[in-house]
């Protein structure tokens, strides 16, 4: 379940566990202010070490950037 940073009306900011499927919070639980969703600096995304393939079959594909490794 993704963990979602939220900013409220002074500033302060917090964390919930949502579902993806969950609408965005309008009011803080604790406080009642309102609030807007914020995009975290890090997403942390963890790859797999153990997991390692070789990537020459990915070579004639479009991608280029930093998700396929390429």
């Amino acid at each position: 379940m993704p963990t979602y940073a939220y900013r409220r009306e002074d500033g302060t900011t917090f964390e919930v566990r949502q579902t993806i499927t969950e609408a965005p919070l309008e009011k803080c639980p604790e406080t009642g202010q309102s609030v807007e969703r914020i995009i975290a600096q890090s997403p942390g995304v963890l790859f797999d070490s153990d997991n390692n393939t070789d990537r020459s079959d990915t070579a004639n594909t479009s991608c280029c950037g930093p998700v396929c490794g390429f």
